[in-house]
Parts: structure tokens; C-alpha cells; sequence
């Protein structure tokens, strides 16, 4: 009786994160060319972004619609300017962009970011994207 009854407790403790996953609203993240996609569906777990991210848009309850990243490159003459006037500040490359959270049609959030570093700040966007979206929208 007591292995039976321990063996019933393990399988519920097993099974417990899976039920939960049943009440998290499913969210499909828009392919962009870029890739940039792949960096926010890594940063929805990483932040833990209380949604199941699908990877098709049938049956999502949430789509997150997201722009391309668009760097801004500072070029070499601005660079050596930047050191001789501000202490080489704003020698960065910036990268951009913004998403837009559609439920049903109807937009219920939008976040712009910008970040300095270019393309290496892509994951340092995602990040900032899931982390206000978990914030502002989700109230985490």
C-alpha cells in the first residue's frame, strides 16, 4: 500500500508542471527575415513570460507581431569624432525595433526598443521585449 500510494504521489509530482501549462495562454511570435524571432521565443523562457510559445499561428490565442531589427551604423569619420569631442560616447552601432501583441485583431500591447551594440544587442532586445511584456502586460 505505501509503494503504491508513493508511486501515485510521484507520478502527480511529475505531472504537476504539465497542468499548469494548460492555463498559460499560447502566443505565436511572427517569423522576421533577420531571425530575430528565435531570439524572443528564447527570451518568453528565459524570462519566464507566463505563455506556451507555438510554433505555428492555428489556435494561438496571442500573436506577437514583430519589425526587423534595423541597425544603425556609426561610421569610422563619427567614431573618431565621437574620441576627440565626447570621450569616444555613441561609438556604438544601434539596433532597433518594435512588436505589437494581437489578440483577435485587436492590439492590447506594443514596446519599442532601442540598444546599443547593433546586431550583438539582439539578444539584449528580446530580453527587454519579454521582460516588459511579462511587466506591463501579464503582470508578473
Amino acid at each position: 500500500m505505501t509503494r503504491l500510494l508513493t508511486a501515485a504521489l510521484a507520478v502527480l509530482c511529475l505531472a504537476a508542471p504539465a497542468f499548469g501549462q494548460a492555463d498559460r495562454p499560447s502566443l505565436y511570435i511572427t517569423p522576421t527575415p533577420d531571425g530575430f524571432d528565435s531570439y524572443l521565443a528564447a527570451a518568453m523562457v528565459k524570462k519566464e513570460v507566463p505563455v506556451t510559445v507555438l510554433d505555428h499561428q492555428h489556435g494561438a490565442r496571442y500573436v506577437l507581431k514583430t519589425t526587423q531589427v534595423e541597425i544603425k551604423r556609426v561610421s569610422g569619420k563619427a567614431k573618431l569624432m565621437n574620441c576627440v569631442f565626447a570621450s569616444c560616447e555613441g561609438n556604438e552601432d544601434e539596433g532597433s525595433t518594435s512588436v505589437q501583441l494581437v489578440e483577435a485583431g485587436t492590439i492590447k500591447w506594443s514596446y519599442s526598443v532601442n540598444k546599443e551594440g547593433g546586431a550583438k544587442a539582439r539578444q539584449s532586445m528580446a530580453e527587454a521585449i519579454a521582460k516588459h511584456l511579462k511587466k506591463e502586460f501579464f503582470r508578473g
